[in-house]
């Protein structure tokens, strides 16, 4: 009896066959559901943090000083996205020599939608302008949505004997080196529209810089400078008084203030197509259902007829549309205008 005693108690220490497979059985189901757990917490993770957000004051990061394009711009955006989001959305100012600590700050913030960052098309020329920035423009901030694009005018002198883009082109090479064009300041989109239709046109003409945009418009008023690439709403009035000749657009449609004006590839310059835009990023990271809730918030924001029209006063066009198209325009923007950039050696001084 007692043979047979320790006889069971030894075989208990080993399972059957069939205990074993039951209990393996377990295992997998264990790490099968341990497995699903883990690839379910991302999506459980960011619709918790959606149902939460926002659970604070919202900052949106403008890094220029207050008073410009991109602040007022973002001061409209703010205000709309307050009463949607149910809570305060402010407007951070945070000045930094070309944006890049401002935005620098943001990318490092923590990614849950409480701190986003403004942006004009700076963001995508700085790539090619700094090539050591802290941030990547495109890996370290996830795209929210497109604002807002701003066309130009190519306006010259009434002086200037030229009624069409085909017309200044010819005259242009006529007098090789003898009229100017305002560039605004170095880096700027106004510059780089000028260097770009030197290159499209193959024309010779001369850059004039100007430290801020105030005096350019007296000057190409006052035939000191021959033309320029000038935002719509400040040349639009001067225009329809005769005082300058619009020749064309330089979007890729023609514009509501100015629609008798051709655009610049209607008027047979290839490709040409230039305009300020601004948008809104949040770092890298932030949860896709927080990205969805401010893009569906912002989009709505921009379709409200006041919004349209107070942007539309400011010389600009309001969009909307999927973060992908913010991340599209700004890898485009790299990629078009670093090649100009490189081409035309330019340095910021």
């Amino acid at each position: 009896m007692r043979r047979q005693c320790r006889y069971w108690l030894y075989c208990a220490q080993f399972p059957t066959k069939r205990q074993g497979a039951e209990a393996n059985m377990k295992k997998r189901f264990a790490a099968g559901l341990l497995v699903m757990l883990v690839s379910m917490t991302p999506a459980v993770t960011s619709t918790f943090a959606a149902d939460l957000y926002p659970s604070k004051v919202v900052r949106l990061v403008v890094a220029f000083p207050p008073g410009g394009a991109t602040d007022a711009l973002a001061r409209i955006v703010a205000q709309k996205l307050s009463g949607r989001l149910g809570q305060q959305v402010i407007v951070e100012n945070r000045p930094s020599p070309s944006g890049i600590g401002g935005s620098d700050s943001v990318a490092k913030s923590t990614p849950d939608g409480h701190t986003l960052l403004f942006i004009p098309s700076l963001h995508a020329t700085n790539v090619s302008f700094f090539p050591n920035l802290p941030y990547d423009s495109i890996k370290d901030f996830a795209p929210v949505s497109l604002i807002a694009t701003s066309p130009y005018v190519l306006t010259v002198n009434p002086g200037v004997p030229a009624k069409s883009v085909k017309e200044l082109i010819a005259h242009l090479k006529q007098r090789p080196g003898v009229l100017n064009i305002s560039a605004s300041a170095i880096g700027s989109p106004q510059h780089l529209a000028a260097e770009l239709f030197k290159r499209s046109a193959d024309v010779d003409i001369v850059l004039v810089h100007y430290k801020g945009s105030g005096a350019i418009l007296p000057d190409l008023l006052a035939g000191r400078v021959s033309l320029a690439f000038e935002n719509q709403a400040v040349v639009a009035p001067s225009i329809k008084s005769g005082s300058l000749a619009g020749l064309a657009v330089t979007a890729p449609e023609r514009s509501q203030v100015l629609p008798d004006l051709p655009t610049m590839v209607e008027s047979g310059v290839d490709g040409f197509v230039v305009v300020g835009w601004f948008g809104v990023l949040a770092p890298a990271q932030t949860p896709p259902d927080v990205i969805r809730r401010l893009n569906a918030e912002i989009s709505a924001s921009m379709q409200e007829p006041d919004v349209r029209e107070r942007v539309q006063t400011m010389g600009m066009r309001p969009l909307s549309g999927p973060p992908t198209d913010l991340r599209d325009w700004i890898t485009r923007e790299i990629a078009v205008w670093g090649k100009v950039i490189r081409e035309a050696g330019i340095r910021l001084q």
